[in-house]
């Protein structure tokens, strides 16, 4: 009887649940490895095998190889590449590097399949030497030790497969693939590519390394299905040359906020020793935000490709760590157009809580959660450092970095909604099934029961007259003034009663109303909290195919309404002189007459 305290079998079968989120993220462990070997090209390899399933034949993924042209292992180093907590980067003389926990190559390779092993040379791919690991054998008790590096010839199909073969480098293959959640190479590719161009933007974009995608037939491994080459994914969106769709592909699609300020350091004392944590903050560029033929920039390809990388991203020596959706207020389209970047140093590891699959860092994303207000107990965010400093608590230093994002966040979010105000599609306001066309559609037929308006003479005025009062009133409201003119030209020419603009009033009034070229123009507040909830949370940019956030949104609506009618309630509760009372009681009667008319025309 094994006297182990924890048997060989149990430990690597508990060990295959490891927390990573998904082949992508356990795929980019092995490119850490071979980058951190000094590789300049690694390749992705999907070997793909057509089958019979249920009488259909069906291409399904075979096996997994990434290879690199990195330094290579000799016997000593290889000997312990696949063994758990063992690693040529664990002490401080490696600190600055991507690894460091010892635990990438076994602990991402079997949470995603049942064999892998490993091929690396020094002196030409002739010398490789070859060790594996199986899952199998080891639940069986057939494999209780790492084998011997041994000369071994690789096989004839990732010699066909791969182009980065160079006088040294290494090959890792994934068989039995049974955790794998995506059965296709393309679901694979497709998959990695978003998330490996985002990790690793850094060393794509000033060309150190190259990452090729490469699908294939692995009874033809000449011939290919697919290569796709990765290109860089910036979630601050400050670089040029990206997989970022055209017209910003070439071109940043984001600017630095405010200007030259953009980025601050901070000086974090830790372990004795002072260690430089930047963080970058970026906005959409106004060109990015505007509506293009008809289409909110949300719906077009680089609107969507903007939604996917929604988050504050976590940068470790130079990788990205995580993208922290925690940040995110997830109805809101708005949030896709922001960017805020972390970087810090590995020597910060142990205050950011880096886990051991550099998927996340833990303390950094559980202080954005806390309270800073009940933290601080009206204290400064200094002193309050300070206090948990003496205390002997590891978030302390942490404390400033995430207050200076707490700030900034809401000045961003409110400066984008001032970006594109006013920018709404005049096609869509003036559909034929419109709020505004609707809304005249119903003032003609009480002007026709005899009902007048302080507006309705200056209909009668000449066409352009009218135009250009009402263009003139959009400007002061803050429109542009191409788009005043087109708005204007085309509310006189259609004969729309009704005009909406956009602005941030410096009033209490959630919106005001101006009679102008017989028209009434109703300025929405957008600094007024009705505002957000009622009308930017579901108007803006809204892709239609996420019914989470639709749904989100929704809700969000409809509190907005309710708290809106509870402030009403508690407006007409607060007027103690009940002849004032009965004043705004008759007020409330007949605005929900009114509406009741619009609305049911709506319905």
């Amino acid at each position: 009887m094994s006297n182990d305290i924890v048997p060989a079998h149990l430990a690597v079968q508990a060990m295959r649940d490891n927390g990573y989120k998904n082949a992508a993220y356990a795929i980019a462990e092995l490119m850490d490895n071979a980058i951190q070997a000094g590789a300049t090209i690694v390749e992705l390899l999907c070997a793909e095998r057509t089958d019979l399933v249920e009488q259909r034949r069906r291409t399904r993924i075979y096996q997994i190889g990434v290879l690199d042209n990195g330094c290579g292992m000799d016997a000593e180093v290889l000997k312990i590449a696949l063994q758990f907590g063992n690693g040529t980067h664990l002490t401080a003389d490696h600190q600055n590097g991507m690894g460091r926990f010892g635990m990438g190559l076994p602990s991402a390779s079997i949470s995603q399949c049942a064999r892998v092993e490993v091929w690396s040379w020094q002196r030409g791919v002739e010398s490789a030497l070859y060790t594996y690991l199986d899952v199998s054998a080891i639940r069986e008790g057939n494999q209780k030790s790492l084998p011997e590096p041994t000369a071994k010839p690789l096989p004839q199909m990732w010699r066909e497969a791969g182009d980065a073969f160079g006088p040294s480098g290494t090959l890792v293959v994934w068989s039995k693939l049974d955790r794998i959640m995506w059965r296709t190479s393309e679901a694979i590719i497709d998959n990695s590519e978003l998330l490996v161009g985002r990790m690793y933007r850094r060393f794509l974009h000033d060309g150190r390394v190259s990452i090729r995608m490469v699908s294939f037939d692995a009874d033809s491994p000449l011939l290919t299905r697919e290569m796709r080459e990765a290109r860089p994914n910036d979630p601050g969106y400050l670089m040029d040359h990206t997989s970022c769709p055209d017209p910003f592909g070439s071109t940043a699609m984001f600017e630095p906020w405010q200007g030259d300020h953009y980025e601050i350091r901070h000086k974090v004392h830790f372990n004795d020793a002072d260690h430089i944590v930047t963080t970058r903050f970026s906005v959409a560029k106004k060109e990015a935000r505007q509506v293009r033929q008809g289409v909110n920039p949300g719906s077009l390809e680089y609107g969507k490709h903007a939604d996917r990388n929604t988050g504050i991203s976590i940068m470790r020596a130079g990788r990205e760590l995580d993208l922290d959706q925690s940040w995110v207020i997830k109805y809101d389209s708005t949030e896709r157009w922001w960017g805020v970047e972390i970087e810090f140093p590995p020597s910060l590891d142990e205050l950011f809580g880096v886990t051991n699959n550099k998927q996340s860092a833990r303390n950094f994303a559980e202080l954005s959660k806390i309270d800073l207000d009940t933290l601080t107990k009206g204290r400064t965010i200094t002193e309050a450092m300070e206090e948990l400093i003496a205390d002997g608590d590891p978030s302390a230093p942490l404390l400033e970095i995430v207050h200076r994002i707490r700030v900034n966040l809401p000045i961003m979010r409110e400066w984008l909604k001032k970006q594109t105000a006013n920018t709404r599609s005049p096609e869509k306001r003036h559909d034929p099934n419109s709020p505004e066309a609707i809304a005249t559609a119903v003032t003609r037929e009480l002007q026709q029961q005899g009902h007048s308006g302080v507006s309705d003479k200056a209909e009668q005025l000449p066409p352009a007259q009218r135009s250009a009062e009402i263009e003139q009133t959009l400007v002061s409201a803050g429109v542009p003034e191409e788009a005043a003119k087109e708005l204007a030209a085309s509310t006189v020419s259609d004969g729309l009663k009704y005009v909406f603009a956009e602005s941030d009033m410096e009033t209490y009034a959630f919106f005001t109303v101006r009679q102008s070229g017989g028209a009434l123009v109703i300025t929405l507040n957008t600094g007024h909290p009705a505002f957000s909830h009622l009308v930017d949370v579901v108007s803006r940019e809204e892709n239609g195919n996420d019914a989470a956030k639709l749904q989100a949104r929704l809700t969000r609506a409809a509190d907005g309404l309710k708290l809106l009618l509870s402030a009403w309630a508690r407006y007409e509760d607060e007027q103690t002189d009940n002849r004032k009372r009965d004043q705004v009681k008759d007020a409330r009667a007949d605005w929900g007459r009114m509406a009741r008319r619009f609305l049911e025309r709506e319905e």
